[in-house]
């Protein structure tokens, strides 16, 4: 299974990058930047929130079967085309309420001084990216046939690489309990930086972004 950092480098995912980009108004390559850091992390959020109870996996499995089929990739010349409707915002801003709950902000923090924007424009680039990374994640659900609660959590850790990059699991976990200062996101960028010889995977990307190349 390829995972979420190889879509963003597919025709999709620069059709997916160019499209925010449009549409929040926010340069290309920040927007590229912060999607490469965002997606990630919202994808350990769900899996986090997907472990922790029944009911959290439960709900994700719901979304993805029903309101976040994948259909949303069908179109996207069409959402991007006209302007992003409101409708997917709105979509995208609860998306991002059950995902992130308390930690929102200072996520949003965090990815803003990383990519050199401000908390306001991370908001609006993730609003419109949410629901076409649960357009993603229900396309995935279908082609692989979860069906279980259980087969979701396996699902969201191949797309972040699996368990073997721990380094990278422990960076998105740091920035999911970041409070907005910045500074644990450097000590940890650091230590992906200091630590990942290769430039493969989520730590090269990772490492490529936060040391600024």
């Amino acid at each position: 299974m390829s995972g979420i950092l190889d879509l963003l480098n597919s025709d999709l995912g620069k059709t997916i990058i160019s499209g925010v980009s449009g549409s929040t108004g926010t340069d290309q390559n920040k927007t590229s930047s912060v999607l490469t850091m965002a997606l990630p992390v919202l994808m350990k959020a769900m899996q986090r929130n997907a472990a922790a109870s029944p009911q959290g996996a439960e709900g994700l499995m719901n979304a993805l079967n029903n309101k976040h089929d994948g259909s949303i990739l069908d179109n996207l010349g069409g959402l991007f085309g006209g302007g992003v409707d409101e409708n997917v915002k709105n979509d995208g801003d609860k998306i991002l309420g059950h995902v992130l709950g308390q930690k929102r902000q200072g996520v949003e923090q965090v990815l803003g001084q990383k990519s050199g924007l401000d908390a306001g424009s991370v908001g609006n680039i993730l609003k419109v990216a949410a629901p076409i990374l649960m357009g993603v994640l229900g396309k995935q659900t279908r082609q692989n046939n979860v069906s279980s609660s259980n087969g979701i959590g396996d699902l969201l850790g191949g797309l972040l690489g699996g368990n073997s990059a721990k380094q990278e699991q422990s960076f998105l976990e740091s920035i999911l309990d970041a409070d907005g200062d910045g500074s644990i996101v450097d000590d940890v960028a650091g230590m992906v930086l200091g630590g990942s010889k290769s430039k493969g995977g989520l730590g090269g990307l990772l490492g490529g972004l936060f040391g600024g190349k």
